[in-house]
């Protein structure tokens, strides 16, 4: 593979990365997260976010629904 197909390549990864990071802190925001705290979990791909808002859509407290879904030992 040349050089410029791996910048390429690598241009293409991160925009990705940006584009889902984007859309995973307008789906916080919209389901009521803080903007400081959707911002944070929207950069961690650990986390279920589809699980989390599942819980907050059954009435759970976003901070309680993240401590749920998230990984053990993530934010000791």
């Amino acid at each position: 593979m040349k050089v410029h197909q791996r910048d390429h390549d690598a241009l293409r990864t991160r925009q990705s990365h940006e584009e889902a990071a984007a859309w995973r802190r307008r789906s916080l925001l919209e389901a009521g997260f803080p903007a400081d705290l959707a911002a944070g979990l929207a950069e961690d791909v650990r986390l279920d976010l589809h699980a989390v808002l599942q819980l907050v859509d059954r009435g759970c407290p976003p901070a309680l629904a993240i401590r749920i879904v998230e990984p053990v030992g993530v934010r000791s």
